[in-house]
């Protein structure tokens, strides 16, 4: 038998975003992830994706921390490997579009303070939603990854993807990525889509997958045999459940094949023994629910994320409403059939599971509305990839007639005014993008940062006049 040529499959290592956002709600700090960065970097991963998604909102609110700052601490300790960061394109990290010149400034300062590789994804797969951040990202020479938002229905064929695949090609990504965050992606259909994908398009494919279903590294698996050109994987204590495939089980996999990473094992394995104990922490804390470590069928039964089914149990809970669980999971498809069919991702996902909740606990469809709903239905979000349900837009937006053109070309500059409302709390550039996105957390964020230095001139003076603290 003729040899196969040589593919080394590459990997992009999520512990430092993906995984701890999956599993333990993005609470790694700073502090707990810079001590493995020199080890980490030794590794040759393709990338190391360590920032954007949940990471920003995440650090400014509970952590007290400012995630620019980290991004420029991570910058200092990878020197050999590319940095990269998730963005919800025209929404950027936050819930809603936001006007150009702020996506085009998030873009150069996210690229200025260290990311190399800028993955956007738009939660309906609206294009016209991508091309301002794409267009940013090829002026500051970072590298454009677009993300297909994977999902089932049927809309969404093999041609459908490959549609979309060569408009990404031509509004000039560097690579694409299949997400699938829900992990509906099965093996088999994974060696069709890449196959079809890889005909059609000449950029780099890189497959994106989520443990939940169970069925990842075998998905993995056919995708590499299928001409996939990078996997994203977590290492082991941060992998599996609501997370990625281990990295170092998918490194033995390839071991010896085409696709042999190369990677050395023994110090893959050096990096885990860091990680495990702060794994361990968190589930004696009660921060990592073991169930968020198993395998949950219903994901592929229902098209739920992980992270949608974990919302879902606690919105229900709040309400003393866990007996209507299934009727809730059984209500979640019949919804995003009336919005339109999209894929289920931030923040579309909340949007039809909350509307879900309500459907059923109300006793009555669509009584109450939430205004993200009424959003979708009056076109805010860009265009949904079938039509909507014309009865329940009605019943929800009445007689408003929903826009059709891009969101963002309803929107005015918006920087200027940005600046002016919170100019007093400003010590950086990058203040003013915190306080685009989450205005009053970035706010908090603010005071607690100038308490915090008070505090240090305080003790400096005390110090200095032969006081010293106690």
């Amino acid at each position: 038998m003729a040899e196969l040529e040589k593919k080394p499959v590459k990997i992009v290592e999520t512990v430092l975003r993906d995984a701890h956002q999956s599993l333990i709600a993005t609470r790694l700090s700073t502090e707990q992830m810079l001590p493995i960065v020199d080890k980490m970097d030794k590794v040759g991963y393709h990338a190391v994706e360590c920032w954007g998604g949940a990471t920003f909102d995440a650090s400014l609110r509970f952590l007290k921390e400012d995630p620019w700052e980290r991004l420029r601490k991570f910058r200092d300790g990878f020197k050999n490997t590319k940095l990269q960061m998730l963005f919800r394109g025209q929404n950027i990290l936050g819930y809603r579009p936001y006007a150009d010149d702020v996506v085009e400034y998030f873009v150069q300062k996210s690229a200025a303070n260290g990311i190399d590789i800028i993955r956007i994804f738009d939660c309906l797969n609206d294009m016209r939603n991508l091309k301002t951040a794409v267009k940013a990202a090829n002026k500051e020479k970072a590298h454009a990854q677009v993300a297909l938002s994977y999902t089932l229905g049927d809309a969404y064929t093999l041609e459908y993807w490959t549609n979309i695949a060569k408009e990404i090609e031509e509004m000039g990504a560097d690579s694409i990525c299949i997400k699938d965050m829900a992990g509906l992606l099965l093996p088999y259909q994974a060696t069709e889509l890449v196959g079809a994908l890889k005909d059609a398009v000449k950029i780099p494919i890189d497959l994106h997958t989520h443990y939940t279903s169970g069925v990842a590294s075998m998905t993995y698996m056919k995708a590499v045999e299928a001409g996939v050109d990078i996997i994203d994987t977590a290492i082991s204590p941060f992998a599996l459940g609501t997370s990625q495939p281990a990295t170092e089980v998918m490194v033995e996999t390839f071991k010896g094949t085409p696709y042999d990473t190369g990677f050395d094992q023994q110090l893959l394995a050096e990096i885990a023994d860091y990680f495990r104990p702060i794994r361990d922490e968190a589930l004696d804390s009660g921060l990592l629910n073991p169930k968020n470590l198993g395998v949950n069928i219903k994901t592929l039964l229902y098209q739920v994320p992980g992270g949608m089914l974990s919302n879902l149990t606690s919105q229900l809970k709040e309400q003393h409403a866990e007996d209507k669980f299934y009727d809730v999971l059984e209500e979640v498809p019949r919804v995003r059939k009336d919005l339109g069919e999209p894929p289920l991702v931030t923040p579309s996902s909340q949007i039809v599971g909350t509307q879900a909740v309500f459907n059923v606990l109300m006793g009555e469809r669509y009584k109450m509305v939430t205004k993200e709903t009424k959003d979708i239905l009056s076109g805010k979000y860009g265009a949904t990839v079938k039509p909507f349900n014309e009865d329940v837009q009605k019943k929800c937006i009445g007689d408003t007639q929903p826009i059709t053109c891009r969101p963002a070309d309803l929107l005015d500059n918006e920087l200027d005014k940005l600046e002016g409302e919170m100019a007093q709390y400003k010590k950086q550039d990058e203040d003013v993008l915190s306080y685009a996105l989450f205005p009053q957390v970035a706010t908090e964020f603010f005071k607690y940062r100038q308490a915090q230095e008070t505090k240090v001139d305080e003790t400096a003076a005390d110090t200095k006049n032969g006081a010293y603290p106690v």
